[in-house]
């Protein structure tokens, strides 16, 4: 075989883009589909008397010629062993220790960020591919000289490699499914500026929403309640999926975002009067930020003909609902909130029928399953790590929202009192959700939601809503909680002015209704959440989890029944509310933990090994005499004796 042939067949291993089949014809690999066309037509011109087979990364075809070309090797491999049988030993072993030493040689010098940091997070999948950027690819399936990937940086040329931001770039979709496979960039997609400071901005909308819910706690107070924060949900859901989608980091898309911002600040602007004299404002700075981002799908499509589909069938399912905004402005209460919840049901649930349209076509026929894999032949996928960090920060916010929730200021001159117990209640609560939502749902993943199964990604995705939606009513009753004066060791004039306004001598009914089953529900929706994963086994575990969420779920009932017990006053029932969290919390630690360890550190004596050549008792016989031990010069003494010894 040629050099040319051994050198791309013992290239990088992380990627073959070529090789040589046993009949000498040479095979060329396209990183993805859409990579395929451009790299025959530069393959045709450079070789045009040559004859070339083009594959596609992970295709039957692929996989076939890789199989072909391995049992050839097999058999060279063989014959030469045959043939001689010392000499191939000895090359065996020195190839297998350079190959060793590479890799952890690579390992310690290079520093660039695998697929693996983060993906392995969430469940390996067999369905999935990964594509680099098309330059990167294309060069290198041409020329088959992968050994720049490995090589030392040189950190001096780094510094002048500076980039640039554009005023606009042509977007590339981040990750998509194409016949089955998910492909998705190398690169790990990292959390933007923007969205972080999207996030401060949301801060003030959970802060509003929760503060006028609290204000009337009654049901059509709830009622406003969601019609006013399920639309902010769902501006915010936009913004997340447009820059999950598609990799734009130019101006253009910065300013796109801003647009979003400020019609998200409008929106918040009229929402306390939204049901009196701002609603038509309300609905449409909410309109023309989802109608923007249909004409965003719709421009996306035009760019990228490969999720045209997909887009404008996102496209129209902004469309369809804003019509009936639209409608609901012109409509007197009550009919107007039959038209607000059919917009809220399609803005939340419209993209589930392209999902049924991909993935269950064929209960409907055999002809319509064909026309729809030929229409949805590429579809965008979300990015696990970037919606999941982006998920927590959310929730962060909300849980963030119940801390602010019990401050207040107090004038007292010594002001350990009734006020501050129950703040400091309120904040064991919040502590022990984010403990049991992060530290124990949200550690130990085998399989995340979204990757195990399409109903467990529709499950988590959809019991956020309610979840973060239950918590922030909870934080807006508890902040009214707190300062109530009905029971013992409560003196409102130990209060400063404005929060010995707020402070009541009875607690309305609908309060206890909103704190007690806003924090059952959250407690329901984040057992739903952590039973749509699936966690690693631990052998030898005390609770299995199933029984833990049972527990859980027992809980929540018991908090749902809670304001029934009207006798009980407001440290009463923040107490005892304290007591039934911290007792999951116990529960999930307890639960978790391994029937053979002991949940105390146990000090061991420290042991060392070493592997030396010298005799045992003159390693002991220092040790006794307490001297400073001279590996060196033990070493250096004539011994015949040679192992490991253990010294404790």
């Amino acid at each position: 075989m040629s050099t040319e042939a051994t050198h791309a067949i013992h290239g990088h291993r992380s990627r073959l883009r070529q090789f040589f089949l046993p009949d000498g014809r040479k095979v060329h690999i396209a990183a993805s589909p859409e990579e395929a066309d451009t790299l025959k037509q530069k393959l045709s011109r450079q070789y045009p008397n040559q004859e070339f087979d083009l594959y596609i990364h992970g295709s039957p075809e692929h996989v076939g010629a890789l199989r072909e070309a391995h049992s050839h090797h097999e058999q060279r491999r063989d014959t030469l062993r045959k043939q001689q049988p010392e000499a191939f030993e000895q090359f065996e072993n020195v190839r297998l220790e350079l190959d060793a030493l590479s890799t952890e040689l690579h390992m310690l010098t290079e520093h660039g960020v695998q697929l693996d940091a983060n993906f392995s997070k969430y469940g390996y999948s067999a369905y999935l591919r990964t594509h680099d950027s098309p330059n990167q690819s294309s060069s290198a399936s041409l020329d088959g000289d992968h050994s720049a990937l490995h090589e030392k940086r040189d950190w001096k040329a780094e510094r002048r490699k500076g980039t640039t931001i554009k005023l606009w770039q042509r977007p590339v979709v981040r990750q998509y499914f194409h016949k089955g496979l998910l492909w998705r960039a190398s690169t790990p997609e990292e959390v933007a500026s923007f969205e972080l400071f999207l996030d401060l901005l949301y801060v003030g909308i959970i802060a509003i929403n929760g503060d006028k819910a609290s204000e009337d706690p009654t049901g059509l107070g709830l009622l406003r309640f969601c019609v006013t924060f399920i639309p902010g949900w769902r501006l915010w859901s936009d913004i997340s999926l447009m820059t999950s989608w598609f990799d734009a980091d130019d101006v253009v898309q910065r300013v796109a975002v801003l647009f979003n911002m400020a019609c998200l600040l409008a929106y918040t602007t009229n929402i306390v009067e939204s049901f009196d004299h701002t609603y038509a404002q309300l609905i449409s700075f909410y309109l023309a930020s989802r109608l923007f981002g249909a004409i965003y799908y719709l421009w996306m499509g035009y760019l990228l003909p490969i999720v045209r589909a997909m887009m404008i069938n996102n496209a129209l399912c902004i469309f369809i609902p804003s019509a009936l905004w639209i409608a609901s402005i012109h409509v007197e209460e009550p009919s107007r909130l039959a038209l607000i919840w059919v917009a809220i049901f399609i803005d939340l649930f419209g993209a589930v029928v392209g999902v049924f349209l991909i993935r269950y076509a064929h209960l409907i026929s055999a002809k319509f399953k064909e026309r729809m894999e030929k229409l949805f032949e590429f579809y965008p996928a979300v990015n696990i790590e970037h919606k999941t960090e982006r998920t927590n920060s959310f929730v962060t916010l909300v849980f963030g929202y119940s801390v602010v929730s019990l401050l207040y200021q107090n004038k007292a001159k010594f002001g350990v009192n009734a006020f501050l117990g129950k703040a400091v209640l309120g904040l064991v609560q919040a502590f022990s959700f984010n403990w049991i939502y992060f530290e124990i749902d949200g550690s130990n993943l085998y399989v995340h939601a979204i990757r195990r199964h399409v109903g467990t990604s529709l499950i988590w995705l959809s019991a956020h809503l309610p979840f973060v939606m239950s918590f922030v009513l909870y934080g807006g009753a508890l902040s009214r909680l707190v300062v109530a004066h009905d029971s013992i060791d409560a003196d409102p004039t130990s209060l400063t002015e404005v929060f010995a306004r707020k402070s009541e001598g009875e607690i309305e009914s609908g309060l206890r209704w909103f704190y007690c089953a806003g924090l059952a529900t959250a407690l329901t929706c984040m057992g739903l959440i952590s039973a749509s994963h699936t966690h690693k086994e631990i052998v030898g575990q005390r609770w299995k989890k199933r029984h833990r969420l049972a527990a859980r779920f027992a809980v929540a009932i018991v908090l749902f029944c809670l304001p029934l017990a009207k006798h009980l006053d407001s440290l009463t029932l923040i107490s005892t509310t304290t007591g039934l969290i911290v007792l999951v919390l116990l529960l999930e630690i307890w639960g978790t933990s391994c029937v053979q360890d002991s949940f105390f550190h146990k000090i061991n004596l420290c042991k060392y090994t070493a592997d030396c050549k010298m005799r045992k008792v003159d390693l002991e016989d220092a040790v006794k005499r307490g001297e400073t031990i001279n590996i060196e010069n033990l070493a250096g003494k004539e011994s015949e004796q040679q192992g490991v010894y253990e010294l404790s």
